[in-house]
């Protein structure tokens, strides 16, 4: 059993950053394939971002609407996760979700490959 516990949510300014983390319990990440989704008022839930183990390193994906400007990391001594969201636009407006896969997959992922899903929090754009 993997516990999730998403926090870093709030509301942020059009253009601003804000970085989300996510704390695990229950079992040690390094071996985990981790990930963020979002889900916006009305819409289905998207991938965002993983990161994954591989012989050569944790190797990390990210969904085109967000590459260059979101970065997921992971610090396996803290058991958290992190994503890093720069440049925000009113559109990304959702409730964020951090999500764990027990065994390796690599790339694009969709809800239905995770195992494990915390509660969410909340990010909201605008002034």
């Amino acid at each position: 059993q993997v516990e999730l516990v998403e926090s870093g949510g709030g509301l942020v300014q059009p253009g601003g950053s804000l970085r989300l983390s996510c704390a695990a319990s229950g079992r040690d990440i390094s071996d985990l394939t981790m990930g963020w989704f979002r889900q916006a008022s009305g819409k289905e839930r998207e991938f965002l971002a993983s990161v994954t183990w591989s012989w050569s390193g944790d190797r990390d994906y990210y969904a085109k609407s967000v590459t260059g400007r979101f970065t997921i990391s992971r610090d396996n001594a803290e058991s958290t996760v992190y994503l890093q969201m720069n440049s925000l636009s009113p559109e990304e407006t959702a409730v964020y979700y951090c999500a764990a896969r027990i065994s390796q997959r690599m790339g694009v992922l969709s809800s239905g490959d995770m195992d494990y899903w915390g509660k969410g929090t909340l990010v909201t754009v605008g002034s």
